[in-house]
């Protein structure tokens, strides 16, 4: 008998066959205005265990920490504060892996606490030491629950939204497929109560959707992203070749059987960096250097770093080490890079050769400006204008 071959368009029975998958679970899932629910939380874990026992190995990406930590420090709703939400997360975090920890040991398996920031991501060291991390505690047959590091992050070097996190812990462990969990059952073509609203099957290319209304904030109020952060993250998984579907937790079980619920993105492109993804889509950028013809030429197509000799212009306060843009004369950004100095040192070496400023400022002002080893070149498609 001939080997059944997959959908070409849905794929949803890769799920049942993956070996690796991460499943993000949101905090409107697994909370209540009163705390953390138990009931969801066993649920989801008997889901984890039985794909477990065929075989796959499961990394959960848990919300829920700082909506965990609402009710025991008598908040009456999320905080807005970055220093509240860093009470109630160094709160909640205890409560949240005692509850799973419990309803693991149930099925006799061990589970481990893996907070991240977005710079484990994106620095070497860091990112050597994550993925070695995780693919030990996978070896060890433990589970790894992973969530931001909300208590220390800031906002200038955070992922936005554990969704997005979900998308680039896939990428790390190289993961088959992406699972993400949320408070409504799939993508739909308006906001689901909106008459006429109908669910979105399958995801082939992000063109499909630039006609559809795509909600923030869950109904539940204790999250951050909302669909628009979901379709992000399955954006980041399926341009590193990595398949997403985005339904209930309720529907757990059945997408993971491979039915036809929820929305299915179909992977398209390559592996890629999780510093490449972060530079290139999540980070904040602080400021936009401009290039002339010769310069975007030099850094997009033959992919060299970028001289003070092209650049134009400085726009923006930032310091070295920063991200900021790379655009050109019309003000289209081309790409993105971390800066080698800072916007009061550009203005006095623009236009101007490396062997110049090394003559007048020292041998430290040989260094380009964005090193392409530390450039993210955009796609056209993808190149936003001022």
């Amino acid at each position: 008998m001939a080997e059944q071959v997959p959908n070409p368009v849905t794929g949803r029975d890769t799920l049942h066959r993956a070996r690796r998958l991460v499943i993000k679970i949101g905090s409107s899932s697994l909370t209540t205005p009163t705390g953390v629910n138990r009931e969801a939380i066993d649920s989801l874990v008997d889901t984890i265990a039985a794909v477990r026992a065929r075989g796959t190995e499961v990394i959960l990406v848990s919300s829920g920490t700082i909506a965990a930590g609402i009710h025991p420090l008598g908040l009456g709703k999320r905080p807005r504060d970055l220093a509240t939400q860093q009470a109630a997360a160094a709160v909640g975090q205890g409560k949240l892996l005692a509850e799973y920890t419990a309803s693991f040991a149930r099925h006799g398996t061990e589970v481990a606490q893996v907070l991240l920031t977005a710079e484990d991501l994106i620095r070497r060291t860091q990112y050597t030491n994550a993925h070695r991390a995780l693919n030990r505690l996978l070896a060890l047959s433990v589970v790894p629950i992973v969530n931001e590091n909300d208590t220390v992050t800031t906002a200038e070097i955070r992922f936005g939204d554990n969704d997005r996190l979900s998308a680039l812990v896939a990428n790390l462990l190289r993961a088959d497929a992406l699972l993400l969990l949320t408070d409504v059952d799939a993508l739909y073509t308006a906001p689901p109560s909106r008459p006429g609203s109908e669910r979105i099957a399958h995801v082939v290319s992000k063109a499909e959707l630039d006609t559809v209304l795509i909600g923030r904030t869950g109904p539940a109020g204790v999250g951050t992203g909302g669909m628009v952060t979901k379709v992000d993250a399955a954006g980041i998984a399926t341009g590193s070749g990595i398949h997403a579907i985005v339904t209930s937790a309720q529907n757990a079980e059945a997408a993971l059987a491979g039915e036809d619920v929820g929305t299915w993105f179909q992977a398209s492109g390559k592996r890629q960096s999780a510093r490449g993804i972060w530079l290139g889509l999540l980070a904040e950028v602080q400021g936009r250097v401009v290039l002339d013809d010769g310069a975007v030429a030099a850094v997009v197509k033959n992919r060299r770093s970028l001289l003070p000799a092209g650049i134009t212009g400085v726009e923006g306060a930032f310091e070295a080490g920063d991200p900021v843009e790379l655009a050109d004369a019309h003000g289209t950004v081309v790409a993105r890079g971390f800066v080698n100095y800072s916007s009061t040192e550009l203005p006095a070496m623009l236009g101007r050769h490396t062997v110049q400023l090394r003559e007048e400022f020292g041998p430290e002002y040989q260094r380009p400006v964005v090193h392409t080893d530390d450039c993210v070149r955009l796609p056209a498609r993808a190149r936003p204008r001022r």
